[in-house]
């Protein structure tokens, strides 16, 4: 990992301008799709030599981040297709009427939505547990009079930040880190502890006190629907207001029993959700299921479609730093972009403890810009060993900031290409979840910063 003989070369300033002039136009609130597109572009008339590359290198990109994110686009469509159903079924009322007693106001409702995601993110890992929550804990959240975007904050910090970062339980995270800084997972998960602690606690608290006046103000613009006491609940719907929770915890039982972890917890939720979809469908609608069918799904996908879209493109540029290359422009190019600009960082830049710890989250940075988060631990974990090794620093305490750092930018709380599929089920825009999380985040990394200085 560690290459002193890195020479810097036209393709990798030209990227880091694109990377720079991408989040500026973000900053701005402007579209970044054309931007993409240019910087691609030019990305690999440099890279391969030819504008044929170049052209090649648009549609090859965007093919590839089609093909990553194609499980969570689909685990999106099939959890709005089976939320459509039973909003038309009348069993969405059914569920949200027990849970309504719990949420009694929008601060409660945020914390304990946002604990609800991190146990299930502990086991599940963040992508199935968006999918549960967002189909069973997220439509009472907004009954109770949570903001979509308050509720989208909640769920993004705890999942794909506190429970993805630590990962005590499943401990892929840790055990990465741990073996590329030639180290025991134990000691990630013991050293590390006081960081993960202070980064969860800073960040989720600066969440809720920076957005309180939001958090609060906004059950006063939620219109509520009640049905008559009196009014008889047609059998289908009383029977898909239980089966749908059922099904639900019988899968997270069949994830803990047979140990199933990402990909294949995600495709048991998903499939999950269809078939639920299909029994609601049938009977509800009886002869008219055939075409209900196709109306749920095809507007799932088409839900789906519309915000992935542009994030589609956007990571399509940004899976460049990382190790898409290698498929998108050949085998030529073994390393991403921004890979080979934190290794520079890391030959370059004088240090002691202090100034590791820095390079540390700078690199972890960095390497989540391609929206992974995981992709970039084991450059974390082997910088923190040779920098551990060269100024007496603790090696544990480094990988785990690498760790902290890495997976809170790319694994889903700040860049909008990682973050969609919690926006996504939220129906909120990306690029304002981001913006709102940048800030809390950003305190959560100076007390982590702060705190390790004291255990290096």
């Amino acid at each position: 990992m560690f290459d002193p003989d890195l020479v810097l070369t036209p393709i990798h300033y030209l990227y880091l301008i694109g990377v720079i002039s991408i989040l500026t136009v973000m900053i701005l609130r402007k579209d970044t799709l054309l931007v993409c597109i240019g910087f691609l572009f030019f990305t690999g008339v440099i890279g391969l030599g030819s504008v044929t590359g170049g052209i090649m290198t648009v549609f090859n990109a965007i093919l590839y981040a089609s093909k990553e994110f194609m499980e969570i686009i689909a685990t999106i469509a099939l959890i709005i297709s089976l939320s459509r159903c039973l909003k038309d079924l009348g069993s969405d009322y059914l569920l949200m009427t027990p849970m309504a007693k719990i949420m009694k106001s929008p601060s409660l409702t945020w914390w304990i939505l946002g604990f609800t995601m991190l146990v299930f993110s502990l086991f599940l890992w963040p992508s199935p547990a968006v999918a549960l929550v967002g189909a069973i804990i997220f439509p009472f959240a907004l009954k109770a009079g949570l903001d979509p975007l308050m509720a989208a904050i909640a769920m993004n910090l705890f999942g794909h930040g506190i429970a993805l970062s630590s990962d005590f339980i499943i401990q892929g995270a840790p055990a990465i880190s741990a073996g590329a800084a030639s180290i025991e997972t134990s000691d990630i998960l013991t050293e590390g502890m006081p960081l993960f602690l202070v980064m969860g606690i800073v960040s989720v608290l600066s969440a809720y006190l920076l957005n309180r006046k939001n958090i609060t103000a906004c059950c006063a613009n939620v219109s509520i629907q009640e049905k008559p006491d009196k009014e008889p609940v047609p059998f289908f719907s009383l029977t898909m207001a239980i089966l749908t929770p059922l099904f639900f915890l019988i899968d997270v039982v069949l994830l803990l029993v047979f140990d199933f972890k990402g990909g294949e917890a995600t495709s048991l939720i998903s499939g999950t959700a269809i078939l639920l979809t299909c029994i609601g469908a049938v009977m509800g609608f009886g002869i008219h299921s055939l075409e209900r069918i196709t109306f749920y799904i095809t507007d799932g996908f088409l839900f789906a479609i519309r915000i992935f879209a542009p994030v589609i493109i956007i990571g399509a540029f940004f899976f460049l730093g990382g190790n898409g290359i290698s498929t998108i422009m050949g085998e030529s190019f073994q390393r991403g972009i921004m890979n080979d600009w934190a290794i520079w960082l890391a030959h370059n830049i004088p240090i002691n403890k202090y100034m590791a710890a820095v390079l540390q989250m700078a690199i972890g940075c960095l390497t989540g810009l391609d929206g992974s988060g995981f992709s970039g631990l084991p450059l974390t974990g082997a910088f923190a060993n040779t920098f551990g090794t060269a100024v007496g620093a603790s090696v544990p305490v480094l990988a785990s900031l690498g760790q902290i750092t890495g997976i809170f930018v790319g694994g889903g709380t700040i860049v909008p290409w990682g973050l969609v599929p919690v926006a996504a089920i939220c129906n909120v825009n990306p690029l304002e979840l981001a913006r709102k999380n940048l800030l809390p985040v950003s305190l959560g990394f100076l007390a982590t910063f702060v705190v390790a200085c004291f255990l290096l």
